[in-house]
């Protein structure tokens, strides 16, 4: 099966988000370019100055079509399950591929290759896409790059290609998922012995920012407003972390930080909140940053697209999902859905995996799509 051995091989580069996916994109570059693809590429730096690699590529000629959309880098791994194996050497048990990045998403990436060599450039009446990223696993800096510099994405959404993001939902069409937005705040103290006076504990001012957040929480756990009944969590998740510098119990912490990450979702205006948020920086002297990683994904159920995905796809009717993906990213794409081989379930744990069977079934439900869209 080329997919197995596809995921085989890409699962095989560690292609840890903190590290560059400079070779893994290279791979990816030679297997296109050799089935027919036209390659662009996208290079960036990371926030820590580390090289990536943006793949994307178009086979076929004219306009519309079909998009594939993924990402090669991959979380990291503390506790692999085994010593008998490493979490980047892929390794086949109990009728499934073991590996990092195996179900998330790189199994999705094999299938979508496999299935894309079926068809010649002579098959295809409108192009066939195919978009990697990088860094969609720590804030979609890829994606952003993407469709900030991408003249082949811009040729997309100029012409309404459908889209595809290939993140595992067990091959179920979703239309819907939430978004990602990180709140940074930051208060400054100095340090020095808690025996004296010359010290200023930054705690101080961050325990009433937090007993904001705090009763934020309670509303978004409580007040309908915040909720969306599609999702389960109903919630947009307002998850507080907090955590300061002080070295030693005596000594008064010279800085506190507290993080907020929540998860907006459609239909559902945060607008009062995050100016909550901001307020109560500002009585507290802290400084306060929200990052709109990105926005959540939405498509219509009755669209057109999502219609013909759920019957090719041999599925009841679209999904939700509460998980992010690349897809926020893409809001000028109008027909897209999320659908791709493999689990969530699997995804990001010691013992990642994806199920055999659903490579199988990947590559044949994408051979299927591209036969629809594109060669009609």
């Amino acid at each position: 099966m080329k997919a197995l051995r596809y995921t085989k091989r890409l699962v095989s580069f560690d292609s840890t988000s903190h590290k560059s996916n400079r070779l893994v994109s290279k791979y990816l570059e030679m297997k296109l370019t050799k089935h027919g693809f036209v390659v662009e590429k996208v290079k960036y730096k990371d926030p820590e100055g580390v090289s990536k690699v943006n793949v994307i590529a178009k086979k076929g000629g004219g306009h519309g079509g079909l998009g594939y959309f993924s990402h090669s880098d991959v979380v990291p791994v503390k506790n692999w399950f085994t010593d008998k194996f490493g979490p980047f050497e892929p390794t086949i048990g109990n009728e499934r591929l073991y590996g990092r990045g195996s179900c998330d998403m790189k199994g999705s990436i094999a299938c979508m290759l496999a299935a894309a060599q079926q068809f010649s450039v002579d098959d295809l009446k409108q192009p066939l896409y195919f978009v990697c990223t990088a860094d969609e696993e720590v804030g979609f800096h890829g994606a952003r790059a993407v469709v900030e510099d991408s003249k082949t994405y811009r040729e997309m959404v100029t012409h309404g290609t459908r889209a595809i993001i290939g993140e595992p939902t067990s091959l179920e069409v979703v239309h819907a998922h939430k978004g990602s937005y990180e709140i940074v705040a930051e208060s400054k103290g100095v340090a020095a012995h808690s025996s004296t006076r010359e010290g200023l504990n930054a705690n101080l001012a961050m325990i009433p920012f937090l007993a904001e957040m705090k009763s934020i929480y309670d509303q978004t756990e409580t007040n309908p407003q915040y909720k969306n009944s599609m999702f389960q969590p109903s919630t947009v998740s307002w998850n507080i972390g907090v955590k300061d510098d002080a070295q030693a119990i005596n000594i008064t912490a010279a800085s506190s930080r507290c993080t907020v990450y929540l998860r907006p979702m459609p239909g559902v205006d945060l607008t009062p909140l995050l100016d909550r948020v901001i307020q109560a920086g500002v009585a507290n002297g802290l400084q306060v940053e929200i990052n709109k990683w990105a926005e959540p994904f939405y498509t219509d159920p009755d669209n057109e697209f999502i219609l013909e995905s759920v019957k090719l796809a041999n599925r009841p009717k679209p999904r939700t999902v509460s998980y992010g993906t690349d897809g926020g990213m893409f809001s000028e794409l109008a027909d897209k859905i999320v659908f791709g081989p493999g689990s969530i379930e699997q995804a990001h744990t010691d013992n990642e995996w994806i199920a055999l069977e659903q490579l199988k079934l990947g590559t044949e439900m994408y051979a299927k799509m591209i036969r629809h869209w594109c060669c009609q």
